[in-house]
């Protein structure tokens, strides 16, 4: 698991090959800890974060306004992450590869698509 500064340069790294490929959005899919004022305080819970554009959003948990901080807890677990034709439609969401690890599209030519697990 990494540990909080690479999970934070990893999606730095990540932002940053997206803001060169307008076309694809990349899922990253994991856990996160619930909250202490959460029912089940302690466990984890599942987390989406999409990447498109050179910007990170997660679709299954608020997000800082301020996009210079990372947008997953130091704490989270990434488990897979998939590459997606963009902009994403989700009546009609095209997976190019993954579920695959996320370090995969630390590579460029990666996110050509094409990969399967």
């Amino acid at each position: 698991m990494p540990d909080a500064a690479s999970i934070a340069a990893l999606l730095a790294r990540l932002e940053t090959i997206s803001r060169e490929r307008p076309d694809r959005v990349l899922r990253l899919i994991g856990t996160v800890p619930a909250g202490p004022e959460e029912p089940g305080a302690g466990e984890e819970e599942p987390f989406e974060l999409l990447i498109f554009r050179g910007f990170s959003s997660s679709i299954t948990h608020p997000t800082a306004f301020d996009p210079d901080r990372p947008a997953l807890p130091e704490t989270a677990r990434i488990t897979a992450a998939e590459l997606l034709a963009g902009p994403l439609n989700p009546a009609d969401e095209r997976r190019l590869a993954g579920p695959l690890p996320a370090a995969t599209f630390l590579e460029p030519g990666a996110w050509e698509g094409g990969a399967e697990s």
